[in-house]
């Protein structure tokens, strides 16, 4: 009987281990399929915007007259709006450059208000920018409404209606943020039908999961921190606050919506053409990245893996132990701070593997 019963036990796990890998490739390739037919149903545009906005000159001679006697009214240009105006050998342009795309735009309005109207001096730059700023706060207004009602998503407070649509200036990569979420919506949408979730909350968690990135400049943290606060003080649903925090895995996404988020996310920022990025930038961007951590002493491999946002290192055990393991992930991010340029944040693993091997003779 004891026999029968060990081999019986046997012969269930076996067929237990057998199930289980079939429904692993089953489920494989329906996920496949399931990401496949998302994004077969959604066309979104190949980008092609840039960071910098160019203003179109009626004539060459504006650029005089932009500059002002002795530089005064380029001074107060940047003065009353916060971006650098440069003025180049560009024919019949002028580009104006600035990290907040907000501000950009209320050059951009200011200095074409300027140019159609002709009189350029101090005073009345500060006139027009005052003007500007108020188009481009109703224009920021309607972004975040039209872009609410593309991603069927009514009811969303007026300050989160806002900050969304300030992601209309805000590009990542060449990738309007506006358009990412609105996507990312809709992805989300038809990811959470197909695999019976939350539809409404799988939909707000794709369109705020990036809103943290309108305010990012003013605000310290990193921005699913800072887009979670933001949600949450103006009392935006539980389950889409914890989506919009954990769709870069910051915090552990512990419903199916959230975990929809990220593929969403993910689906709509790698898809063909949605950024921008030559491929020499990139791969110089990882072995950048690998070359940082490959610097330090005790460390054998180290690997840049999904797209540069994590960094694996394997260290030897005989040089460094636990503690120093832990030292060196420290270490590494904050050379990886200090000396490299990079999108959002990378993560920094370090592991250390000690193996005892014996042979049996």
């Amino acid at each position: 009987m004891a026999q029968v019963e060990r081999d019986m036990r046997d012969e269930i796990n076996r067929r237990f281990r057998e199930i289980e890998q079939e429904l692993k490739e089953e489920s494989d390739v329906k996920a496949r399929k399931l990401i496949a037919t998302t994004m077969q149903r959604l066309t979104g545009d190949v980008v092609s915007e840039t960071t910098t906005s160019v203003v179109p000159l009626p004539s060459e001679d504006m650029k005089g007259r932009i500059i002002g006697r002795e530089g005064r009214n380029i001074r107060a240009l940047e003065h009353v709006t916060g971006v650098d105006v440069i003025i180049d050998d560009t024919p019949d342009a002028v580009t104006l450059s600035g990290f907040d795309p907000v501000r950009r735009e209320i050059a951009r309005v200011t200095l074409t208000k300027l140019l159609a109207d002709g009189r350029i001096h101090p005073a009345r730059i500060e006139e027009m920018a005052e003007k500007a700023r108020k188009e481009v706060d109703v224009a920021v207004k309607e972004a975040g409404e039209e872009a609410a009602l593309e991603a069927s998503c009514p009811g969303l407070h007026p300050e989160i209606i806002r900050t969304l649509g300030r992601l209309k200036f805000r590009y990542s990569y060449g990738q309007n943020q506006l358009n990412h979420a609105v996507e990312t919506a809709n992805l989300a949408a038809m990811i959470a039908h197909e695999l019976g979730a939350n539809v409404d909350i799988a939909r707000r968690g794709g369109l705020l999961h990036d809103l943290g990135k309108a305010i990012s400049h003013d605000v310290e943290g990193t921005h699913a921190s800072i887009g979670a606060e933001l949600a949450r003080r103006h009392n935006v649903h539980a389950a889409v606050v914890h989506c919009i925090e954990a769709h870069h895995e910051e915090v552990e996404p512990t419903s199916s919506e959230a975990v929809i988020t990220i593929v969403a996310d993910a689906i709509s920022g790698s898809r063909p053409g949605a950024r921008r990025e030559s491929l020499d930038q990139y791969l110089k961007r990882l072995e950048a990245l690998e070359g940082v951590a490959n610097g330090f002493p005790g460390v054998e491999k180290s690997y840049a893996i999904q797209a540069g946002r994590e960094i694996r290192i394997i260290v030897k055990p005989e040089e460094i132990d636990d503690l120093g393991a832990n030292r060196m992930a420290k270490e590494i991010s904050k050379k990886i701070e200090e000396n490299l340029d990079y999108p959002g944040q990378i993560k920094v693993t370090v592991i250390r593997e000690r193996r005892s091997v014996e042979y049996a003779k």
